[in-house]
Parts: structure tokens; C-alpha cells; sequence
């Protein structure tokens, strides 16, 4: 055993006895030595009863003959830590969950790990972790919130953020503000839609790293405690049989889980996260590939906040595993492929669609090609990306006026001003991985829009990020970044911008001189935070179409 490293031989006889101070038998000990790597905290919704989690897993495992450690890492709110400086935090978390995870797996000699992540950078950077370090491991989230109710009508988080739009447009008053604050977030968990943590977490049950049903199932139902039992039981399977997380997360792997991506409309930062933990796994995906997938994948699930749905709906119609079987009639997954449960094929052979209003069949579905878009041209000449599932078709070709800004709080206060009009072409710039740093997500500025009725009549694109919560024509990730001497850096005022969603392009026309021109002239600008762990990141981070990965 990897353990024997801390606990074997009289040269480990102080290593054994630190063991024994935190109350360790020597039974304890001798069995092998199950991490319980756990991101509980008091601050983030979907944390709330992790605690609980951790208990149930290491029930598991010891049933199973292990002794479970429980350790802890860090998590952010993204919804909390959104619209102020907090946000600049969130995606740089991710490498300090899974550097913190290697960290403490290595220092102690764990022989095998269980996850428990819950929300946005957690996901990913647990994953990245597990791919590193290569020990025996499997997943089991805190799992989603239920949707709220208000006027008879499922809502969500994201609903509270266009509430403000509507209150500051005067379309609804304080009290109804209120209850939107008051119903949205019903119980714990991730918050209800398809938004960053459900669909990282989704993605994770589709490559094979968590137990059947893991990614759905509610948080407060019993169910979630059952699976959490199981999950210490299989640790404990995959420790015996030596069945390695670089083994299930193959390039295939990560084929079949973009093509659930697609499928499904998942958030945008999944294309951030799925090409970092390839990387971790020495798997390459480039933006590319994920165009080829999502030309032949359709989209078959409107969640919010394409659409009216939320994850209690999706469960309810099967899960990720009916997801998997539609997509199968068409033969576009490798079913040949293990997982942390048996093979693919065997996942998705009694899994059937419950619900076509939830899952659409595949030969009936919202539309043929997958809910994300790769989008190349001018202004963003090594990509950038887009929901196109959450954008009215009415507008996938949209020519407007650029409106300016070089911050997010500066777009958000001449939005609330009404200095934006039908037509105008939001750029927000200097905010991408090295110039926010840390890529801040613009969740306020599409909510505000939603919510005063413009997200039809305005774009909205940035070298920062969209929240899963986005919706409308909102292109993120433009990539080279401002602060690497992207194009977006040299956009002016009044400049044109024409976005083509069928063609997949995104242009600014100005013709190449020109913009020869202001390159020569424009002095870029440096990164708003000059101190501290950004200050360091902003040096390392490489650009959001390599998935923002920091260099080696």
C-alpha cells in the first residue's frame, strides 16, 4: 500500500504515534488509508450538509475495511462573490484546490481518495487533482438545490439577478424584490439550473468519475446519503483493483463528456475546465475539437436558464445515464469505456427517458447541433465561446455599434444609467485571465439586460467569463486576451461588430490597417491587482482558449 510510507517499519514508529494522538488504533491504522478530500464550509449554499456527505462516505469505507481520513480544501460562492473585487478570486481558487489536494494526498500517503465537492472551481479542481496524482479515487457532490416558486412559477438564482433588472427599470417594486430574494434558494446545494457547478458536476458523472445518478439526485434527498454510502463501498473496490483515474478520464472519456455538454447546454466555463483537467490527465482538447462535437451532437435539454427546467427536472427524467442513451441512438459515445461503475454501455442499457418535455428525443431535438459554440474571426482569432442554446434564434446574426468599457463595474453602472440602447454591442475588456486577473464572470451586466428587457437587442462580449446562470448574446473568453494585445484591446468606440452564430464567426470591421495602427499607438494596460496571490497568478496564467492553465 501507498500508505506504507507513513505507517510501516520501526523508522515509521513516530509517524504511527503522531497517528495515535489523533486517536488511530493500530487496527486503524494497518488498513489502508482513505483520504476524504471534503469542501465544506459555512459560506457557500451547496456546503451546507456536506458534513453529512463526509459521514456517510466514510461509513462506506469503513464497512469496506478502510480507515477514512477526512481533509478539507477551499471553495467560493460564486453567486456572493459576484460583482466586486471578490469575483477576481473564484477560477483562480480552482488551482489552489487541487494544488492543496496534492499537497496534502502526498505529504500523508493516502492510498486512495474520495471527492466531495459541491459549486463552481471545486469540481475542476478536484478533478485536475485526481488526474495528478493518480490514485484510486471517485466523486459524489453535496448535489443540486430544488428550484424555487414564486407566482406558480419555478425560479432560481438567476432569476434574482434579472429581478434587478426589472426593479431597476421599475417594472416590479420592493416587495416583490423581496420575494424574489426571499424564494429563489429554497433549500441547500448548488443552485438549481444548468449553471457552472451542476454541469461540471454532470460532466463528471458522463467521464466516469462518480457513481450513477450522483450528478441529479437532490441534495436533501436520502437517496443523495445512499449514494454517499455507496461511494465509500466502491473506493474501496477501485483501491483493490488498482483502477486509476487516468485509466477512465481517456481522450475518449473526454469525448463522450463534451458530448454531453452539448447535449445537455451546459455553461460556457466548462470549456475552460474540461481542457485543464485533460491537461492534468495528459489529454489534449482544443477549441477546435469541441466545434467538431458540437456540429454532430444535438442539444437536447433547455435548463435554466435556456429554459424553464431545473436539475430536480432532469432527474426526475432519468439523469445523465437517459441523457447518455438518447445520444447513443446515434451512436456518438464510446460505450466500451470503464468508469468508477462498470463500462458505459452498461450505465446506459436500462436507462431510458422519462420525460421527452426534459430530455428531447434524439431524432426530435431542440436543434442538431450541440448548446455551446466556438466562435473565430477578427476579434477573437484563437476563439471564443458562446451558450447558443440560451440565444434567441431571432438574433444569431447581430451587426451593432461597440460600447466600450475596461471594467465590469463600469459597464454595469451605464447599463443601470440607460446609456445602453437596442442595437449597441457591449465589449468589456481587461478582464480576462492575466488582466482581470482571474477572469471575472459578467453575470450582473446579462442579468441587468435580461431583466430590462434588452438581452434580444444587445451583445454582450468579453475576454472575461459568463456565469451559467448567462443567457442571451453573450460571448466570452475572447481569446488573445486585452492584456496579452488581443484585438479586444484595440476596439474602439462606435467600432462595428458583426457576430455570425451560424457561420461561427465574430468580426470587427475595421480594416487591418487601422487596426495596425491603434496597436502601434495603445499602450496596454497592466492588471488591476498588483499584490498577492493575483499578482503571482497574473504571471503565470496562459490564455482562456488553453483553459486558462498555469504554466509549468
Amino acid at each position: 500500500m501507498k500508505s506504507d510510507v507513513v505507517k510501516k517499519g520501526s523508522d515509521k514508529t513516530p509517524h504511527r504515534s503522531l497517528m495515535k494522538a489523533c486517536g488511530y488504533t493500530d487496527r486503524e491504522i494497518e488498513r489502508p488509508l482513505i483520504g476524504i478530500v471534503n469542501s465544506k464550509n459555512e459560506i457557500v449554499p451547496g456546503h451546507t450538509e456536506l458534513d453529512k456527505i463526509a459521514s456517510a462516505v466514510k461509513a462506506g469505507v469503513l464497512a469496506a475495511g478502510g480507515t477514512p481520513i477526512e481533509f478539507n480544501t477551499i471553495g467560493v460562492c460564486d453567486g456572493i462573490a459576484m460583482g466586486h473585487q471578490g469575483m477576481h478570486y473564484s477560477l483562480v481558487s480552482r488551482e489552489i484546490i487541487a494544488d492543496s489536494v496534492e499537497i496534502m494526498a502526498r505529504a500523508h500517503g493516502f492510498d486512495a481518495l474520495v471527492f466531495i465537492p459541491n459549486c463552481d472551481k471545486i469540481v475542476p479542481g478536484m478533478l485536475m487533482a485526481a488526474a495528478r496524482l493518480n490514485l484510486p479515487a471517485i466523486f459524489i457532490s453535496g448535489g443540486p438545490m430544488l428550484a424555487g416558486r414564486l407566482d406558480n412559477k419555478a425560479i432560481s438564482l438567476a432569476s434574482t439577478f434579472e429581478a434587478v433588472g426589472l426593479f431597476n427599470s421599475n417594472k416590479i417594486d420592493a416587495a416583490k424584490l423581496k420575494e424574489y430574494e426571499d424564494e429563489s434558494c429554497p433549500t441547500c446545494g448548488s443552485c438549481s439550473g444548468m449553471f457552472t457547478a451542476n454541469s461540471m458536476n454532470c460532466l463528471t458523472e458522463a467521464i466516469g468519475m462518480s457513481l450513477p445518478g450522483a450528478a441529479t439526485v437532490p441534495a436533501v434527498y436520502s437517496k443523495r446519503i445512499r449514494l454517499a454510502k455507496e461511494t465509500g463501498y466502491r473506493i474501496m473496490h477501485l483501491l483493490e483493483h488498482n483502477i486509476l483515474p487516468k485509466e477512465i478520464m481517456s481522450e475518449l472519456a473526454f469525448e463522450n463528456a463534451l458530448a454531453v455538454d452539448m447535449a445537455l447546454g451546459c455553461s460556457t466555463n466548462s470549456i475552460l475546465h474540461l481542457p485543464a483537467i485533460a491537461k492534468e490527465a495528459d489529454v489534449n482538447i482544443s477549441l477546435d475539437k469541441v466545434n467538431q462535437i458540437s456540429a454532430k451532437t444535438p442539444n437536447l435539454c433547455k435548463l435554466s436558464p435556456s429554459g424553464d427546467k431545473h436539475i430536480e427536472d432532469l432527474d426526475r427524467a432519468g439523469g445523465i445515464g437517459a441523457v447518455m442513451a438518447e445520444l447513443n441512438k446515434k451512436g456518438l459515445l464510446h460505450t466500451h469505456l470503464m468508469t468508477v461503475l462498470g463500462s458505459v454501455q452498461s450505465r446506459i442499457e436500462h436507462a431510458h427517458n422519462k420525460d421527452f418535455s426534459t430530455i428531447r428525443p434524439s431524432e426530435d431535438p431542440h436543434s442538431e447541433q450541440g448548446g455551446l459554440l466556438i466562435l473565430k474571426g477578427s476579434l477573437a482569432p484563437n476563439g471564443a465561446v458562446i451558450k447558443k442554446s440560451a440565444v434567441d434564434k431571432s438574433i444569431f446574426e447581430f451587426t451593432g455599434k461597440a460600447r466600450v468599457f475596461h471594467s465590469e463595474q463600469d459597464c454595469v453602472a451605464a447599463i443601470i444609467a440607460g446609456k445602453i440602447h437596442k442595437g449597441d454591442v457591449i465589449a468589456i475588456a481587461y478582464e480576462g485571465p492575466k488582466g482581470g486577473p482571474g477572469m471575472r464572470e459578467m453575470l450582473s451586466p446579462t442579468s441587468l439586460l435580461a431583466g430590462m428587457g434588452l438581452d434580444k437587442d444587445v451583445a454582450l462580449l468579453t475576454d472575461g467569463r459568463f456565469s451559467g446562470a448567462t443567457r442571451g448574446l453573450a460571448i466570452g473568453h475572447i481569446s488573445p486576451e486585452a492584456a496579452s494585445g488581443g484585438p479586444i484591446a484595440y476596439l474602439q468606440e462606435g467600432d462595428l461588430v458583426k457576430i455570425d452564430l451560424h457561420k461561427g464567426t465574430l468580426d470587427i470591421l475595421v480594416d487591418a490597417a487601422e487596426l495596425a495602427k491603434r496597436k502601434k499607438e495603445t499602450t496596454l494596460e497592466e492588471p488591476k491587482i498588483k499584490t498577492g496571490y493575483l499578482a503571482r497568478y497574473a504571471k503565470m496564467v496562459q490564455s482562456a482558449d488553453t483553459g486558462a492553465v498555469l504554466e509549468s
